[in-house]
């Protein structure tokens, strides 16, 4: 029977949920790296054992973490010599993330100019979302803020930035969502893989079929009211795109507001909110054996990032969106104001399907039934970041 691993980022550290395949009985370890913020931890589709995670702080600045046995050692790919791996504090920040100021396009880009048009230098903060290859455990993306998409294939070591997708022609014109201006979204075509996708808070969605060569904004049908052109090319903040590994071409956004399908790679987009009491919210996943089975959370809306009426509730749509049901058996019905952020849901690959997510309360949730029941599998963490599923043999 195979077993899950559930990887759980938070504001304080990492922390690493196994179980059996009936998924009821579970083990918690960590935390790992306690105190830091772990934006993003994700295992490798290809060997198990490996499992990158974006360590973070505001006093020592970004580190890249590699454990190489399933989490139960760890490692700072590029460590300087004579630096020992995981001294605290550390010397220097490992795994530097260096812009290419040349670009694609051939001019440096060196600001990106603000809707009230006042110009900002690019500046690199901390790496968001971590994609590791289909194919290669040495190859990890990783997406930035300032927005953009760096590759390794030395499992870490060494990072270069993937710079036609700033320098394609809207990078300028790119402006940051109110959590910065990250690039949080990235999604690999199992079927051809020189097509990347990505998503920037608060550019929109983009896509390369040349392995990151060159880019294009695909956003056409995506509306959005807060901007000064409300259809315009670029400038949109996407919160999460999510695709089913069989259907590469079909892919479903939560937006700022609007949940979002494409049936043409990205080429157009039409909204599928249909019965949602809000559609605003921040996480969306697919089902892992029912391309039309899609999960997203509700929340109130922009300015209250909470559940309706204080319930968590996750909706299902059946039927690849319009039509959505309330799934909420198990989980807290009132008095409950906490978030599910974008990188917070993920789905198992057993046969019936498990669904997983954590709020900012520091609960992570599990359904062994593809969402009919919901159960804590640890309450009071540090705020959810990000979880992730790796399914073992």
């Amino acid at each position: 029977m195979s077993n899950v691993r559930v990887l759980v980022g938070t504001r304080k550290g990492a922390f690493i949920l196994s179980a059996d395949g009936q998924r009821k009985d579970w083990t918690v370890e960590g935390p790992f790296f306690a105190g830091w913020e772990i934006y993003h931890i994700k295992g490798s589709p290809v060997d198990p054992a490996r499992i990158y995670a974006s360590q973070t702080s505001g006093w020592f600045g970004q580190i890249l973490q590699r454990s190489d046995d399933g989490g139960k050692t760890w490692q700072q790919p590029g460590t300087p010599v004579g630096e020992e791996p995981g001294a605290w504090p550390p010397k220097s920040a490992s795994n530097r993330f260096v812009y290419d100021q040349s670009a694609a396009s051939g001019k440096p880009l060196t600001t990106h100019q603000w809707y009230d048009g006042t110009q900002h230098p690019w500046e690199f903060k901390r790496v968001w979302h971590l994609e590791p290859s289909l194919t290669k455990p040495e190859t990890v993306y990783a997406g930035v803020e300032d927005a953009a998409l760096f590759r390794s294939d030395d499992g870490g070591e060494n990072w270069q930035e993937i710079s036609g997708l700033r320098g394609h022609g809207t990078g300028p014109r790119w402006q940051p969502g109110a959590g910065g201006m990250c690039l949080h979204s990235i999604l690999l075509d199992p079927s051809n893989l020189d097509r990347i996708y990505i998503a920037i808070s608060a550019a929109g969605a983009f896509r390369t079929d040349d392995g990151g060569a060159t880019w294009k904004p695909i956003n056409k049908g995506l509306y959005s009211k807060y901007i000064p052109d409300p259809t315009a090319e670029v400038g949109h903040c996407v919160h999460h795109i999510a695709m089913h590994r069989s259907r590469p071409g079909v892919l479903f956004m939560q937006k700022h507001w609007d949940v979002m399908r494409s049936d043409d790679a990205g080429e157009s987009w039409r909204e599928v909110s249909g019965n949602l009491p809000t559609d605003f919210g921040f996480a969306i996943d697919v089902h892992a054996h029912e391309p039309e089975t899609l999960y997203v959370v509700p929340i109130k809306s922009d300015s209250e990032h909470f559940p309706l009426d204080g319930k968590l509730t996750v909706y299902r749509s059946r039927s690849g969106g319009d039509e959505w049901e309330p799934l909420a058996r198990g989980l807290p019905q009132k008095d409950c104001y906490v978030n599910v952020l974008r990188d917070a849901m993920a789905v198992d690959s057993l046969d019936e399907c498990g669904v997983y997510f954590g709020t900012t309360g520091g609960q992570v949730y599990a359904s062994p039934d593809a969402g009919e029941t919901w159960a804590p599998i640890v309450r009071d963490l540090p705020a959810v970041l990000s979880v992730e599923v790796q399914t073992l043999p």
